[in-house]
């Protein structure tokens, strides 16, 4: 039976990343939501506090992503690190959403390498800090269109291309790169690289300016010959048809869990503060009347906390089936859906319902708001995620349903 309670062993985890939260993302958040691309030095004492929690087997609290535990023998259910992870992410991004996407070690890329690297490339790259880029300028939510190359040549690969929206592209020392063997094979052809910014031909071409999520650098990155060791593949370098896209997109299975957990984050912290605000104004939420029973403003402020709700138990979800071995691509989807829709939705609302205090400096609503549209977009747009859903529901192809 599916439980979506915090265990009471993730309690003390959850608690600390809501002490880090509070006390180092939330003092600090709108200094560097004003000082864009200036990397949060304040972080570095943190960061290396969960290396040492990971490393000793009870992190959670960043965003470094997890193994996949291969064991068939085992049976039942349990509480495990996906779920640890997603707790964590909210609680982090209920301080500052930016701040997690900044930290050291704690980004896409090692939630990548975490999810489909062998053993001896997770021992082998467990302390680099790694961005991940997927996206081309002719190529934005459909993954299958990369034209990035990567030809064996002896015992490397030599990629060539060029990578677009690269979170963490500029600072991390590491960036795993989706690239095509065989671009007439298509989408099987697809695998992802584990490349070293140390290494001759990858280049940073420039930082690009957003509208939220300052904190965090977003790069555009150029691959011109890049030679990496053919070790540097994550997962198998064969390409198998029949499963086509598995292999790469498996990586999805677990980043868009944690995406949905950071939408959390934010939409949680959003709905405190306007109720918060709203109480000051007179405003009370009563949960005991319906409704249509109380002001206006408090009958929109229940509606936008049951979407949250509802993205919060699909998250939740999503993240018990893979810790408990169960196929979860379908309700990965379903979550990033939710989620990155309920948040824009409800900092939205949520600047609305607070009127000039929300939408001026005064509070970090206004920032909320900015930062919230980014989680409907990366891992895959809420355009790309509903269709993903649609097909696994009906049963079709991508070539059946575009």
């Amino acid at each position: 039976m599916i439980n979506l309670e915090v265990p009471k062993k993730a309690r003390g985890l959850v608690n600390q990343a809501y002490q880090a939260a509070s006390e180092v993302f939330r003092p600090i958040s709108r200094k560097y939501d004003r000082l864009e691309h200036s990397y949060p030095k304040e972080l570095d004492t943190l960061a290396a506090l969960l290396d040492g929690l990971n490393t000793s087997g009870e992190g959670g609290a960043g965003a470094a992503g997890v193994r996949k535990e291969e064991d068939k023998a085992a049976k039942g259910n349990r509480n495990g690190s996906n779920l640890n992870l997603v707790l964590g992410t909210m609680e982090m991004c209920w301080g500052d959403l930016a701040m997690l996407l900044a930290m050291p070690r704690q980004g896409l890329g090692n939630a990548a390498i975490a999810s489909v690297a062998n053993e001896e490339q997770a021992e082998r790259f467990a302390n680099v800090w790694a961005a991940m880029a997927i996206t081309e300028p002719s190529t934005g939510s459909d993954s299958a269109n990369i034209t990035t190359t990567a030809e064996l040549d002896g015992d490397e690969y030599v990629l060539n291309g060029e990578k677009i929206f690269v979170t963490a592209g500029d600072r991390a020392d590491t960036v795993v790169v989706w690239a095509t063997l065989d671009k007439s094979l298509g989408r099987a052809a697809i695998k992802s690289f584990v490349v070293e910014k140390s290494r001759p031909g990858i280049k940073v071409e420039r930082l690009e300016h957003k509208l939220g999520i300052k904190a965090s650098d977003t790069a555009v990155i150029r691959l011109d010959n890049c030679r990496v060791p053919k070790e540097n593949l994550l997962g198998s370098p064969e390409i198998d048809t029949k499963s086509g896209f598995a292999g790469v997109m498996q990586t999805f299975d677990n980043t868009r869990p944690l995406v949905a957990a950071m939408a959390i984050g934010v939409a949680r912290a959003a709905l405190e503060e306007t109720q918060r605000i709203l109480a000051e104004a007179g405003v009370a939420i009563d949960y005991d009347r319906p409704a249509n029973a109380q002001p206006a403003a408090a009958a929109k402020y229940l509606e936008l906390e049951a979407d949250y709700e509802a993205a919060y138990l699909l998250t939740m979800q999503a993240a018990w089936m893979a810790d408990n071995r169960k196929p979860n691509s379908l309700q990965a989807s379903m979550a990033k859906a939710k989620a990155g829709r309920s948040v824009v939705d409800v900092t939205l609302g949520c600047v609305e319902l607070c009127g000039t205090i929300g939408y001026t400096e005064e509070s970090l609503l206004e920032k909320w708001s900015r930062d919230a549209k980014i989680l409907d977009i990366f891992e895959g747009t809420q355009q790309i995620q509903q269709l993903i859903v649609a097909r696994r529901l009906l049963g079709k192809s991508s070539a059946e349903l575009k």
